[in-house]
């Protein structure tokens, strides 16, 4: 009787749940992109990936599960493509703006993108985790060196990423246009307790910034 790995055969079937899921995620993706989310069935992303209905189950419990992992992975490769540029500025206000104006033009461009990153995230708090996690590395940095902003981190983080996904739902649902982006941004700065005049400067440089380096597409 030949030798049988039994840790290389549990490595192949890892392997394979991977590429099933990857595949899984890339169909809905595609569909995704041209269409609303809730319009979306099982059957089409299964027969979009040329998978079996039953491997969808191995994965996922329902189309909410997939609709996370997809989100995660646009909100993901967008907050990396935006690195490069955020980690040039040195002021942390500064990059907390431009993280915010970024994602909110993503939302402009991407109604759709925006409608899906923006439920999912408020629903399935690990959605977006790294992106979240920069930042509250920006905001810790920000408070240490502005004491008389006065708000607690938490408080911080959850009031800006609150007005970014309100904000977001709204384009997705068109209720807030392109001219609406640089009060936005500059309504997340006051709620930090940054004054007006130097949120108005803020978002001054940030148009600056994006005349200079116009934002990267996915």
């Amino acid at each position: 009787m030949a030798n049988i790995n039994l840790e290389r055969r549990a490595e192949i079937g890892r392997e394979k749940r991977a590429r099933t899921k990857a595949q899984l995620i890339a169909a809905a993706k595609a569909l995704g992109s041209t269409r609303p989310w809730e319009s979306m069935t099982v059957d089409e992303v299964v027969n979009e990936a040329g998978v079996a209905k039953g491997t969808f189950y191995t994965h996922f419990n329902d189309l909410n599960e997939l609709a996370a992992a997809v989100a995660n992975e646009l909100i993901k490769s967008f907050d990396e493509l935006i690195q490069p540029s955020r980690l040039s500025l040195s002021d942390p206000l500064l990059r907390i703006a431009f993280g915010c104006d970024a994602f909110i033009e993503k939302a402009l461009d991407d109604r759709l993108w925006a409608s899906l990153a923006a439920r999912m995230a408020r629903s399935y708090p690990t959605v977006g985790k790294v992106a979240r996690k920069r930042l509250n590395e920006d905001l810790r940095e920000a408070l240490k060196q502005f004491p008389q902003l006065g708000l607690s981190l938490q408080l911080a983080l959850e009031v800006s990423i609150g007005i970014v996904l309100q904000v977001m739902a709204a384009i997705g649902e068109g209720r807030l246009k392109d001219g609406d982006r640089t009060e936005a941004v500059r309504c997340i700065l006051t709620a930090l307790g940054v004054g007006k005049r130097d949120a108005g400067s803020i978002c001054a440089r940030i148009a600056e910034i994006r005349r200079a380096d116009p934002p990267r597409r996915q």
